[in-house]
Parts: C-alpha cells; structure tokens; sequence
C-alpha cells in the first residue's frame, strides 16, 4: 500500500534523472556523429590523395597537391562545426607522406555549443589518418 509520504515521489525522480538523460543522450550522438565523420573522412581522404597527389600535372609541386586535396576535403566537410587540414613531408625514399586532419566540435543535436565552460577551453575532437605515397614525376627516368 501506498503511503501519503509516497506520492509524487515519481515526479522527484524525473526532475532528478532528466538532465542526466539528456546528457548521456546529447554524448551519446555526438560520439556516433563523429565515428561516422572520421569514417566517412577516411574514404575522401585516400580518394583525394589518389586523384591529386600520385599523378600530378607537369610543374605540379607538393604545395598544390596538398592545395588540392585540402580543397576537395573542405567541399565534403563543410559544416560549420568541422575542420579540416592536410600537410604534407618529405620520408624515406622518396616517398611523400600526406596526413590530414579532422576537427571536430561537439554540438547540441545541431546547435552549436559553447567552447570554454567556467572559463576551461573545450578542445575539438580530432582525427588524422596519414598516407605515404611516390608522386609520379612526368619525364622522369629512374
């Protein structure tokens, strides 16, 4: 039986666990939104790279190559909550490693949020995924 003290205990409860719900659920998408960006990056990624970087045109340099890819990957990720950057450098054996990097700031089911709390900066997450290659150079005997 149910005493007096009882009622609206239901209502204490839900007042109490409500913004907690809306927490987890609020961390909850914006973890499946960025997995499904840092997928969806790597593919544009290696693609971009394969397309600009491995046959370049005549006069083509690494600085336009990553130019190029750096292009193509702020046309497929072009929210306003996301950032992208592409360097590149010069490794072992002639080969040139591209990294590009993903930068991604949590929202609010679509509503930006704020970037410091209490003062503390709130740093984007990020995400980098590298790729070495042997650029082609046009008229060149090895």
């Amino acid at each position: 039986m149910r005493t007096c003290d009882e009622r609206g205990q239901m209502t204490v409860e839900l007042a109490a666990a409500f913004p907690v719900l809306i927490i987890v659920a609020v961390i909850a998408v914006n973890a499946l939104a960025f997995f499904s960006e840092c997928a969806a990056f790597d593919n544009v990624f290696r693609d971009a790279v394969r397309v600009h970087v491995t046959s370049p045109a005549a006069g083509q340099g690494i600085e336009q190559s990553s130019a190029l890819v750096q292009t193509a990957l702020s046309a497929a990720f072009d929210a306003e909550n996301e950032a992208v950057r592409v360097s590149a450098e010069a490794v072992s054996g002639g080969h040139t490693r591209f990294t590009g990097t993903l930068e991604y700031m949590p929202t609010l089911f679509g509503l930006g949020l704020r970037s410091t709390v209490f003062g503390i900066p709130l740093p984007p997450l990020t995400h980098a995924v590298s790729i070495a290659v042997d650029c082609y150079k046009p008229g060149v005997l090895l």
